[in-house]
């Protein structure tokens, strides 16, 4: 049984976002972890909707930058602008500076940009000129790019990929579900209507009850061992890092959390080891001739690897 919280959250999101309640529950993941979320879909599947729509259920500022290859570093954290009025330099901040920043079609932008990210993702602070700023509380970046079209795109590096908790995608409607979303928008779209289910105080507050979730050392070496196995695997060219036990382990706190208990299981790990580590792994030119996927090769070590 979901928390009492998380539940009007999910439901309230489910307003805009229909059928996709495990998706929904990915990004509440992120958002209760103040961990970043990379979507990887084609066109027109709601990834924009669905940031927004997570936006206005806890009354989080929320800014959209479309990221292009003209886009300047500038143009993401902000910099200093001189004043005629005071005949000094003051810090005009960029559209990062909110708690959850849709970067939408991040690789379509240079690496020059896509560095601007880091900082923001890891300190979450910008720094410009010897001085720092501290982002808002929380602070989300969902990330988006479409895994179709590569024509002008720049590839996230390994550094900033590392940087995002879970890298997911929304998949197409049944039928049935398909046309519920297109009845619903014949008068507006119902973004329009939606109104908070929580603040910004109450998402603060869950974050802390995270914290609590017990994780047992079991379970914990369990973390351990999965992500330490991608980089023994011969198959993996690069295996995941430290950042991503650290990942596994949070992520799977906040499952647990939102699923209605104070504990993780075994389970809440298998159910997020795609998501948390599909990203991060590189397969050798061998393993992808053999036909061999991120996803086959992690089932095979969420399975291989014993619970102890």
């Amino acid at each position: 049984m979901y928390n009492e919280e998380i539940k009007k959250l999910i439901d309230n999101v489910e307003k805009v976002i229909v059928g996709k309640t495990e998706v929904v529950k990915l990004l509440v993941v992120g958002i209760l972890t103040n961990g970043h979320i990379l979507i990887d879909d084609v066109p027109g599947m709601g990834k924009t909707m669905l940031s927004l729509a997570l936006a206005k259920s806890i009354s989080a500022d929320f800014k959209r930058i479309q990221f292009t290859p003209d886009l300047l570093p500038s143009d993401v954290t902000g910099g200093f602008i001189y004043s005629p009025k005071t005949g000094e330099f003051d810090f005009k901040k960029g559209p990062v500076f909110t708690n959850i920043l849709l970067a939408d079609e991040i690789n379509r932008t240079t690496p020059r940009t896509q560095s601007a990210l880091l900082e923001c993702m890891q300190e979450r602070s910008v720094s410009v000129d010897c001085k720092t700023f501290i982002l808002p509380r929380p602070f989300m970046v969902v990330g988006t790019q479409n895994p179709i079209e590569y024509q002008g795109t720049y590839p996230l590096p390994e550094a900033q990929l590392d940087r995002f908790m879970m890298k997911i995608n929304v998949g197409y409607l049944s039928l049935e579900e398909e046309k519920k979303v297109t009845i619903g928008q014949k008068l507006q779209h119902p973004i329009e209507n939606l109104q908070p289910v929580l603040g910004i105080e109450a998402v603060l507050g869950l974050q802390e009850k995270i914290k609590n979730v017990e994780i047992s050392s079991t379970v914990l070496n369990y973390i351990v061992s999965l992500v330490s196995a991608t980089r023994k695997k011969e198959e993996i060219r690069l295996g995941a890092s430290p950042r991503a036990s650290i990942a596994l382990m949070k992520a799977s706190c906040a499952w647990a959390f939102i699923e209605g208990r104070d504990y993780v299981i075994p389970e809440d790990v298998i159910k997020l080891a795609y998501w948390v580590l599909g990203h991060r792994i590189l397969l050798h030119p061998k393993a992808l001739v053999a036909e061999k996927t991120a996803a086959s090769l992690i089932t095979e070590l969420v399975h291989k690897i014993p619970v102890s």
